[in-house]
């Protein structure tokens, strides 16, 4: 049976800029991976951070969870349990110097250097909505990802735009 068409959760476009970029990275591929007690080792990156690993970002979302996020090839035990989450998962990249900025609009969490590193990973409250965060700068800018169920990612694509929009990140 062949794979559906990807169809974006969001309608409409995000802000673009020199401080701030919201971009839908919805389509790109996410494989959940569970280890269960007793079970074969997952991949070799820690609950609470994420780090490249043949081509694809993993990241530690819970203990014995992780996220595969990508095209890249994670060679992992087949007896892990894998569910690829593709279409029923958004995905948002926000980009730039007053990403910070943005999410402390919307989450109470500290979104400083020393609390969310390049590599951190976490779960949050974003504008009201279970997220799973992950700091992936890019060339050396604050870049975080925000994974969110696809029911919620018009709501939370909207909420972080009107963020960006706030007046002191034009």
């Amino acid at each position: 049976m062949a794979e559906p068409p990807f169809e974006s959760p969001v309608s409409t476009p995000g802000p673009t800029g020199a401080a701030l970029t919201l971009i839908d990275e919805s389509a790109s591929p996410k494989l959940v991976v569970r280890r269960f007690p007793d079970g074969p080792d997952g991949p070799d990156v820690a609950f609470g951070r994420a780090a490249p690993v043949g081509g694809a970002l993993v990241v530690g979302i819970r203990p014995d969870e992780w996220w595969v996020l990508g095209d890249g090839n994670v060679d992992m035990d087949p007896a892990l349990t894998m569910v690829d989450l593709t279409h029923g998962r958004a995905q948002f990249r926000l980009t730039g110097p007053a990403a910070t900025t943005a999410l402390e609009t919307v989450c109470s969490l500290d979104w400083s250097d020393p609390m969310m590193p390049n590599g951190a990973a976490t779960s949050a409250s974003v504008a009201k909505v279970t997220c799973d965060v992950v700091r992936d700068d890019r060339d050396g800018v604050a870049s975080y990802l925000l994974l969110v169920d696809r029911s919620f990612a018009q709501y939370l694509f909207d909420a972080l735009r009107d963020a960006a929009g706030q007046p002191s990140l034009r």
